[in-house]
This record gives C-alpha cells, sequence and structure tokens, in this order.
C-alpha cells in the first residue's frame, strides 16, 4: 500500500511540475499568424489591412464539426444533384456560352460539357459562391486545430492571392471551409490552376467568365484529362460476379486508391469476356481503351466502367458520388442532341 501511495503522489507530482498548456485565444492565435506573415515579407499595409478584418467565426467551426452524415444512396443523390432544374439550366448555359466554351476547349482540350457540369455542381452556375470571408474563414479553422496545418498554409496561400492582387480582401468571399468562386478552389488549387484567359492581369475567378471557365478546363488538363474519351458509362454485371474485380471502397487515401484502380483495370474487350454489358445488354464499344470498375454503393448498386478521365474527376473530388454527378450532368446536357 505505501509503495502504491508513494507511486499514487509521484505521478501527480510529474503532472504539476509539466502542467497543460491552456489553449491561446483567437486573438493570440491570429497573432502568430501576422508575426509569421512579417517574417514571410508581405507587405506591410496588406498585413494591417488582413488582420484588422480577422475575425473568429463559430458557425464555421460548428459547420466543420457537424457535417451532416445521412444514409445515402446514389439513387437518392442523383436526382437531388442532378435534378431537372439543374439539367434545364445546364443545357441552357451550354448554349449561351458555346462560343467562348470553343475557345476554351481549343486552348486546353476540356470539352465544354464538363466544365459546365462542374460549374453547375460547385456553385450552381456561380449563383451560390459562399459568403464567409476567406481569410477569417480560415484562420478560424486552423485555431479550432483538427486539421490545423493544413488550414494555416491555405490561410497563407491566400495572403499570396491577395498580395498578387487578383481579387480585392472584402471580395474574397467563399464556402465557410474557404473555397473560393465560380470553381470553389482552395487558395493552393487557385495558385496551381487558376487562369487569366483574357489577359487583364487577373485571375479572377468570382466574376470573369472566361477566366471560370478556363480555370477549370486547367485543372483537369494538368492532370491528365483527355478530350478523346469520355467519363465512363453505367453497365450490367453478368449474375454472381466476383467484386475482386472492383475497387473497395474505403481506401484510406488517393494513393491507395490509386493503386487499387491499376490493380482492377482492363481493357473493354476484357470486360466484356468477363461478361460485363452495357446497361441495355448490348456489347461494349470495341475500343482499345482500359477502365476500371466501380460501384459507388458496393454490390448490389450500380456499376460503372471508369475511363481515366474519372480518375482525373476524382482529383477534383475524391467522391464516387460527386464524380458520377458530374459525369451524369455532362451526358444529360447534350443528350438527344
Amino acid at each position: 500500500m505505501r509503495i502504491n501511495s508513494w507511486f499514487k503522489a509521484t505521478a501527480l507530482s510529474a503532472l504539476l511540475a509539466f502542467p497543460v498548456l491552456a489553449k491561446p485565444s483567437f486573438t493570440e492565435y491570429a497573432e502568430g499568424l501576422q508575426q509569421e506573415a512579417v517574417e514571410r515579407g508581405y507587405d506591410a499595409a496588406l498585413i494591417e489591412q488582413v488582420f484588422a478584418s480577422l475575425q473568429y467565426h463559430e458557425r464555421v467551426v460548428t459547420a466543420d464539426r457537424n457535417q451532416p452524415e445521412r444514409v445515402e444512396t446514389l439513387d437518392t443523390y442523383l436526382p437531388k444533384r442532378v435534378s431537372e432544374t439543374r439539367i434545364r439550366m445546364a443545357r441552357e448555359r451550354y448554349q449561351r456560352y458555346e462560343e467562348q466554351l470553343k475557345e476554351v476547349e481549343a486552348r486546353y482540350g476540356v470539352q465544354g460539357r464538363f466544365i459546365i457540369a462542374l460549374w453547375g455542381l460547385e456553385s450552381s452556375f456561380g449563383r451560390f459562391m459562399g459568403n464567409h470571408s476567406v481569410p477569417s474563414s480560415l484562420a478560424t479553422l486552423a485555431y479550432e486545430g483538427r486539421r490545423e496545418a493544413f488550414f494555416r498554409s491555405e490561410f497563407f496561400h491566400a495572403l499570396d492571392i491577395l498580395a498578387a492582387g487578383h481579387i480585392e480582401l472584402d471580395e474574397m468571399k467563399g464556402s465557410w471551409a474557404g473555397a473560393m468562386g465560380q470553381s470553389q478552389f482552395m487558395p493552393s488549387s487557385f495558385l496551381s490552376y487558376a487562369q487569366d484567359f483574357d489577359g487583364d492581369g487577373r485571375k479572377d475567378i468570382w466574376g470573369n467568365q472566361m477566366d471560370v471557365f478556363a480555370s477549370i478546363a486547367n485543372y483537369l488538363k494538368s492532370l491528365g484529362w483527355d478530350n478523346s474519351q469520355t467519363w465512363g458509362r453505367e453497365v450490367k454485371l453478368p449474375e454472381n460476379f466476383s467484386m475482386e474485380y472492383t475497387i473497395p471502397r474505403g481506401t484510406p487515401n488517393r494513393a491507395a486508391w490509386l493503386r487499387e484502380w491499376a490493380r482492377t483495370e482492363r481493357t473493354l474487350a476484357e470486360w466484356q469476356a468477363l461478361g460485363v454489358r452495357r446497361l441495355d445488354g448490348r456489347d461494349l464499344p470495341e475500343r482499345d481503351i482500359k477502365a476500371a470498375l466501380i460501384l459507388p454503393d458496393n454490390e448490389g448498386g450500380r456499376a460503372y466502367l471508369a475511363y481515366d478521365n474519372y480518375k482525373t474527376l476524382m482529383h477534383w473530388n475524391r467522391s464516387y458520388y460527386f464524380v458520377t454527378s458530374v459525369g451524369y450532368l455532362a451526358d444529360l446536357i447534350i443528350a438527344d442532341q
């Protein structure tokens, strides 16, 4: 008993000797960001402007912690994301911007219907871009701490965009998570892929339609888009089809998912030999291309043969539901034409 009491007392003394530091206030955290901004060499006037505007947004933290966990299937997801209204709007804008899309496609090699589909699904054709201050949202999420390194890095990327003069601070609005403009780019994606298509010196994904289209196209092209192919097709599987030929759900990261893609992809002729058919039962196309088999809802749900462009779209958003909705909408834009 004496030994046990001594051990407890020693442990308590150790804890008291190394007290847990209290989390700094947001103001104190912002002061640390400001000091780092000074050390990075940003213009003093920009630093003063940004940090004078910086605010902690509890709603942003609440949104991050309480993202909905709905039981969803592709059959319930697609009608909501690719509604009749969105299809109609996508077709109307595809026709309205036909000439502009042709210009972008000629330069970047990305079909206009996919640009319109991504534009529509990300920001409802620029109507809903978010109204949160991007620097404040990113600073708030960095302070919250769940993904501090990521959001702290994005905060300084946002400063880079402001420093380059692409947008004014009071116009730098986005989603609660910091995704910006009509294409909903995070600041790091903006710096990597945003385009100044009309040569006015600004990469304006908020208000310049040609910059928006070109930025979406450049993102896809930079990651391997092939405009000689489409995204994939829904297919019919034979009875008792082995799931070993499919990419399993729940891969922990993109690298692991790409390894599964490489393991499972086959030519259309090989899928044909395994009994895979078009949705209406006809043979698969006789084209010398490879595809992976995607089952967004696992066995018993819809099945898709996904081409390399599907893989590119999965870099934009690693969600089978989102990527399938992009392809689905892109197909419907030109259906019956």
